[in-house]
């Protein structure tokens, strides 16, 4: 009887707590720590008096890191050794779900401009939307390029390519480079090495006269499609819509590449020793085949632009001579 009591008090009980549930009161509310309702505190850019600046937002102290955000492993997280030279190795062990993780990342983040086999024939610049050209990872140079220097690029971006070190984390980024290493090795196989694989070359060779007659076929219809003027501001407009400012100034300020004030006419030292004077010969031989002859004091980081027609090209050295002449 007196537990049967118990359950029945106890169901009562539930019963008027459930009731509660929903209901409002003209009651204050009950503070346990009022004092911290009414503390003193500054909004964010709010003065405050107490500081002889006035600023109630404070620096962090000096040397202080953010908790995760300490990057003492300077070839994890930059690329490069104690002395500041990029790395020749991925520091990561390269096991295939590694790899494919890189590819997952390309495929999301750098597909759209260098293209499914790093060839540099993406979406974007196989469009016709006048973008600075995405390198080739198949060129010498690029073959060459140490891991960590693939690395800087993707964390701190390069030339007219932005930085993805806010989206791509870091071990990713590494993934990435491994992957670019999986697509340079895929895409410089010799025969008689793709012989012990099931591949069928013949299908291959298919393929690629294909992509190469459809490539062909564009740029036929984009040299019909464009205007013969040869002219300083066809010269200009060309300049402005392949971005070349992003690495050429044309007020004698230093940038990525030497400036284009005074080029026209002007001696130029170049890598291997040699020189030259920056005629019409040597500008168009520099837009076609800019590695032909890396000026001193430079890097061979500029890509060709084969794909502009013979009248872009002639208006190109015509606006470069024109700031020669002012």
């Amino acid at each position: 009887m007196k537990l049967a009591l118990k359950l029945l008090a106890l169901l009562l009980v539930s019963v008027v707590m459930m009731s509660c549930r929903g209901q409002k009161t003209d009651k204050p509310p009950i503070r346990h720590h009022f004092n911290m309702n009414f503390q003193e505190r500054f909004n964010a850019q709010q003065e405050n008096p107490f500081f002889e600046d006035g600023m109630a937002m404070r620096m962090p102290v000096e040397g202080t890191v953010a908790r995760g955000n300490l990057r003492h492993d300077t070839v994890l997280f930059e690329g490069v050794d104690d002395t500041g030279n990029y790395v020749d190795e991925i520091p990561f062990d390269l096991t295939r779900d590694f790899l494919y993780r890189g590819k997952e990342r390309y495929d999301i983040y750098c597909q759209m401009c260098h293209g499914g086999t790093g060839d540099g024939q993406g979406v974007i610049m196989t469009g016709g939307y006048g973008y600075v050209p995405a390198p080739t990872f198949h060129s010498e140079s690029s073959r060459n390029m140490p891991e960590g220097e693939i690395y800087s690029a993707i964390a701190n971006g390069i030339r007219n390519m932005p930085a993805y070190a806010s989206q791509i984390k870091v071990e990713d980024r590494w993934a990435i480079v491994a992957y670019v290493r999986a697509l340079q090795a895929s895409q410089n196989v010799r025969e008689i090495e793709m012989d012990r694989y099931d591949v069928d070359l013949a299908e291959l060779r298919d393929i690629y006269e294909a992509e190469q007659a459809r490539l062909e076929a564009l740029a036929a219809t984009r040299a019909a499609g464009a205007s013969e003027e040869v002219s300083v501001e066809r010269g200009e407009q060309q300049f402005v819509r392949n971005a070349c400012q992003a690495c050429h100034s044309v007020d004698g300020r230093d940038g990525v590449g030497p400036t284009l004030a005074g080029l026209y006419g002007s001696e130029r030292n170049f890598t291997d020793g040699t020189s030259a004077i920056a005629d019409e010969d040597y500008l168009i031989e520099s837009i076609l085949y800019p590695s032909a002859k890396v000026v001193e004091g430079y890097e061979d980081a500029m890509q060709p632009y084969d794909y502009l027609s013979e009248s872009e090209i002639q208006s190109l050295v015509e606006f470069i001579r024109s700031l020669s002449d002012e």
